[in-house]
């Protein structure tokens, strides 16, 4: 197996991919929300259940704005507050059943986007495709394990029993 040398830009390279591919996947996607909010529910499902605070900061934007997203998604039954049983000031925002439908369709038409071009690709293109997933799980894995705050859980283990 190929060792990467230390000045390899694999990492540069891997992350413009997965921009572009996720920027072109997002811009085929029939939307039902529209995207901050499918971002939000988004950050809701990995983070719950959430404070405001948080998710604001995990989207980068400021309290006030992820008030104003959370009221609209609230509003379409998609998020439910709850009081913070820890602080009684704070509240925590949960999915709805509605919105973990909203979210799972969402991100079944991603996935249908995606698939439609995987399935242009050759046999060996998509298995390479299977084995960098596998190393994509793993890099996860070790971001999960270096951050504080985030949910310690395994990719790998999420994707093999999807």
């Amino acid at each position: 197996m190929d060792e990467l040398a230390a000045g390899d830009p694999v990492g540069a390279e891997l992350l413009d991919r997965i921009v572009r591919l996720n920027r072109w996947v997002t811009h085929h996607t029939t939307w039902t929300v529209p995207l901050a909010q499918a971002r939000v529910l988004s950050q809701v499902n990995e983070l719950e259940p959430a404070r405001i605070g948080d998710l604001a900061q995990a989207e980068h934007c400021s309290q006030p704005t992820m008030t104003a997203l959370v009221q609209r998604l609230q509003e379409q039954q998609l998020v439910a507050r709850a009081v913070d049983p820890v602080d009684a000031r704070a509240t925590r925002i949960s999915l709805t059943p509605q919105g973990r439908r909203v979210l799972a369709d969402l991100r079944r038409e991603r996935a249908r986007v995606v698939e439609s071009l995987i399935a242009e690709l050759q046999p060996a293109q998509r298995q390479g495709l299977r084995d960098a997933l596998q190393a994509l799980s793993g890099l996860l894995d070790a971001a999960y394990r270096q951050s504080s705050g985030l949910p310690n859980q395994s990719v790998s283990k999420e994707l093999s029993s999807s």
